[in-house]
């Protein structure tokens, strides 16, 4: 019988699995992924996402505007697979998902809403 996964192990898969979605679908991967389970919600920080040629275009405002305008669009797009995903880790249901993208630090944040107070699943396998 195997033994349940960590919660640290699960927030290791689901950034192993931002990293593989942030490649296949945007491009690039990113430098750093980290995954955090509070509460209902999973909050993933992506760093490093942003190319040379977006770097540059930030340099104005009109290109903050587009960059955050086009990747936006383009998480919206994806969203549904992005929320597969999550569910097939958690075996939770993604209620909403919000997201941001820093220009200035090349950061994107990701949370995703679940519909089960998911962190508490992990407490339960300590007693």
């Amino acid at each position: 019988m195997r033994s349940p996964k960590t919660k640290g192990m699960v927030e290791a898969e689901i950034s192993e699995a931002i990293v593989k979605f942030e490649k296949e679908y945007m491009g690039r991967g990113p430098v750093e992924t980290r995954t955090y389970i509070i509460d209902d919600m999973i909050l993933v920080r992506i760093k490093g996402v942003l190319t040379k040629a977006e770097t540059q275009l930030a340099k104005t405002d009109q290109g903050l505007f587009l960059i955050k305008q086009v990747r936006l669009k383009l998480l919206e797009e994806l969203k549904h697979l992005l929320s597969v995903i999550i569910q097939d880790i958690t075996h939770c249901t993604v209620i909403s998902m919000h997201t941001d993208i820093s220009t200035t630090t090349g950061e994107r944040i990701i949370i995703f809403v679940l519909d089960t107070h998911f962190e508490s699943m992990f407490k339960k396998n300590l007693h």
